[in-house]
């Protein structure tokens, strides 16, 4: 019978402290390092360079994805060059030829991205006047301008809407080029001219209404030629879009707040137009969507829009005759103390 000897138990003191100054160090797998190896070729050093400037570039700077995407192309490319030529690792190229696809890619669809948007010649100076200043991209506005929109021409002497017979449900437009006038019962109102909304009120007061018709009729007065968008796809298309839904708000805001302006000083040209620019309140808002779609609502209209035609285009002077304009367009006083 064999029997195993057992060694005995070591049993330590309590109060023993092992000696670590004569302690060897024993490696706790044959592959620790004992003996550094020689420092790799400078190509492997540069690569990491890149990859670190890559790493460390900020995120507020505009292009960092750009340059990030960039060097970690530039680094794996050195390091299947240092794979290939110095190391001869068949798995170290491998793999960095996987991550160089992969960043050069992305580094492709980046710069696509970036590539600059050209505007038809024709909607340059709209984009320039009237979104570019409200930091719209240039994309955006080719998106806006170019799926469900066209423009259109209309002759001397030719209508772009009549007076109880068009519908204001179906369009919005923006006058690229010419002169509009409009006109309520033979009367003229105002002027329309490049870089503004023909029918911004009637828009406007279709949100409330729908199946009104024009209470006004638009003749151009020259050559015009005018960006007519669908309304009804128009309105899904800013639905989801929150900004340029803001934007649109402001600019048809603002441009009713031109043509009350307008009302009120039928000599108002275009480059006076221009500079007014300032917030449109509700109140202002209000007044030319009445008029020009509310007029015909009482029977004492025609003696109203003369007495508004003669209105100064002081602020004082108009607020004087609000009550009278307001009564006579069927306004109610509480919706001016409401909205204004």
């Amino acid at each position: 019978m064999n029997t195993t000897a057992v060694s005995p138990l070591t049993v330590t003191p309590l109060g023993f402290i092992p000696d670590l100054k004569n302690a060897t160090l024993v490696p706790f797998n044959e592959t620790a390092c004992e003996n550094w190896k020689e420092i790799h070729h400078l190509v492997f050093h540069v690569a990491n360079i890149c990859f670190a400037v890559g790493l460390v570039i900020p995120t507020t700077l505009n292009l960092h994805m750009i340059f990030l995407r960039g060097l970690l192309t530039i680094g794996c490319a050195l390091f299947i060059i240092w794979a290939t030529l110095y190391r001869c690792a068949l798995d170290i190229m491998i793999w960095n030829s996987v991550f160089l696809v992969v960043n050069l890619l992305h580094f492709i669809y980046l710069m696509y991205k970036r590539r600059p948007i050209k505007i038809e010649k024709e909607l340059s100076s709209l984009y320039k006047r009237m979104f570019e200043p409200l930091h719209v991209p240039p994309e955006l506005f080719q998106r806006l301008t170019g799926q469900f929109c066209n423009i259109q021409t209309l002759k001397t002497g030719q209508a772009y809407a009549a007076e109880d017979k068009t519908s204001v449900d179906d369009r919005l437009s923006i006058l690229l080029k010419g002169k509009m006038k409009v006109s309520y019962r033979g009367h003229f109102l105002h002027n329309i001219y490049p870089c503004a909304f023909i029918d911004s009120p009637e828009f406007r007061s279709t949100q409330m209404n729908r199946g009104e018709k024009f209470q006004v009729t638009i003749i151009a007065d020259d050559n015009c030629k005018f960006l007519c968008w669908s309304r009804e796809r128009l309105t899904y298309f800013l639905e989801s879009e929150p900004f340029l839904y803001e934007i649109f708000k402001y600019l048809i805001g603002k441009d009713i707040t031109n043509k009350l302006y307008s009302l009120n000083d039928p000599t108002l040209n275009d480059k006076a137009s221009k500079k007014i620019d300032r917030q449109p309140s509700l109140c202002s808002q209000l007044s030319v969507m009445q008029m020009r779609n509310s007029m015909a609502s009482t029977s004492d209209s025609e003696d109203g829009l003369q007495m508004f035609l003669r209105g100064t285009s002081s602020a004082s002077s108009l607020r004087n005759n609000q009550q009278e304009f307001y009564n006579a367009y069927g306004v109610s006083r509480l919706q001016h103390d409401v909205f204004c």
